[in-house]
């Protein structure tokens, strides 16, 4: 992003902390940056277009810092690790974004939440990958787990040291928290522990990827499962049943979704498993919107 660029956003960004993003004009964000309007949309189409510019470039800030603090050290180092993960809470505190967050998740504005849902998805997957470099291999199934259970500690220490006006370090917070982690993760490891399968954070990562789950995409997805070949006859009966219903020009849901379930089953510990839960989430959340 050019310096101008940059200002304008900045402006932006200001004046959704002061004012509230539905509450603040395109025409506001043109006045206090002394820019044409001409000049605004030529940077952004839209004011979706200037959040997500926002939060590219907050993410764009962190990821220098971060890499500037790993040069020529053991990418193993806790202390750096530490420093990395603060930098972007630093950043969104210094800005004032987490309440620019959390106006945007109680809102019925659905793009502005999927921005805030692939940026912070963004970062689940940033930290998921530092935590296989700092724990190993062994970590890597649930890495994505450990790095979401993360957040969410971070999130409501954060909401409780901000509403009580408490002093603290967020190097402090971070370390402590990620002591937390260490000492759950080996349980995860050694039982079955896992609260998140890998399907969930397949499917969560496809909605915020993609505009919208439609029938078609659910169509396909069946049509994959059928080419892999190999089911078996109540696996390929469920199927059928599921897909015939769903061509029908009056989609019965209570015909469907005692069928879901029964189908994912069938695929358990399967090489499709995977692939058949992304299909069943699909369809539960396809027949909400109907």
């Amino acid at each position: 992003m050019n310096k101008r660029k940059r200002h304008v956003a900045d402006v932006a960004l200001k004046l959704f902390v002061e004012k509230g993003i539905q509450q603040t004009s395109i025409q506001e964000i043109i006045e206090l940056a002394k820019i044409s309007k001409g000049t605004f949309y030529n940077y952004f189409s839209s004011k979706n277009d200037c959040i997500a510019e926002i939060l590219e470039g907050l993410r764009y800030d962190a990821s220098q810092m971060r890499l500037e603090m790993q040069m020529g050290k053991d990418p193993k180092d806790r202390q750096i690790f530490i420093e990395q993960i603060s930098i972007l809470m630093k950043l969104n505190e210094e800005r004032n974004l987490h309440s620019v967050f959390e106006a945007i998740m109680s809102s019925n504005e659905p793009e502005h939440k999927k921005l805030v849902l692939h940026h912070r998805f963004h970062e689940i997957e940033w930290l998921s990958h530092r935590f296989i470099d700092i724990y190993g291999e062994d970590i890597r199934e649930h890495a994505l787990e450990c790095a979401i259970l993360f957040f969410g500690m971070m999130q409501y220490v954060m909401f409780t040291v901000r509403v009580s006006h408490m002093p603290y370090s967020v190097e402090r917070i971070v370390d402590v928290l990620l002591s937390h982690i260490e000492l759950i993760y080996p349980s995860m490891l050694n039982g079955d522990k896992a609260l998140i399968d890998q399907s969930s954070i397949h499917f969560l990562q496809s909605n915020i990827d993609r505009k919208d789950i439609t029938l078609n995409s659910i169509l396909e997805t069946a049509e994959y499962l059928e080419s892999q070949g190999g089911l078996t006859e109540e696996q390929q009966d469920l199927l059928s049943a599921i897909v015939s219903e769903l061509k029908q020009e009056r989609i019965r849901k209570c015909v469907i979704q005692p069928l879901l379930k029964p189908l994912q089953l069938t695929f358990a510990q399967t090489p499709l498993e995977m692939q058949a839960a992304t299909f069943t989430n699909m369809i539960w959340y396809f027949l909400k919107t109907i």
